[in-house]
């Protein structure tokens, strides 16, 4: 699968999805730093890389603004260690892999999965 890591996500968590043998991409080293909220998930979409962030603004690009995209997963935890936001990504790679293309929210509480 391929990924895109925001430049809100956990920077150490393209480490951990490379391990797993995808195909993964970051804002901070890949692209221009600092680009607008639209133009990563456009980046996403015509890449087809699944979004992982922290940001919330996706949600509004996507479901209010109806922007294309490859799919996010969004965290909404807190300072939680990389070691359990890895856990929780490896959660949605086994259990949601045909669920992926679709709004993945990650909370203390579980998985919420938006359908767009």
């Amino acid at each position: 699968m391929k990924f895109l890591l925001d430049e809100s996500a956990d920077f150490p968590l393209a480490v951990v999805l490379s391990d797993l043998g995808h195909d993964v991409k970051a804002i901070v080293t890949d692209y221009p730093r600092s680009i607008a909220d639209e133009e990563v998930l456009a980046i996403a979409a015509r890449e087809e890389r699944i979004l992982i962030t922290n940001d919330r603004d996706f949600g509004e690009l996507i479901f209010r603004q109806h922007r294309q995209h490859a799919g996010v997963i969004l965290f909404r935890l807190g300072s939680e260690p990389i070691e359990e936001k890895a856990a929780w990504l490896a959660q949605i790679l086994n259990h949601y892999p045909e669920q992926l293309s679709n709004f993945i929210v990650v909370a203390e509480n579980g998985v919420r999965i938006r359908r767009v």
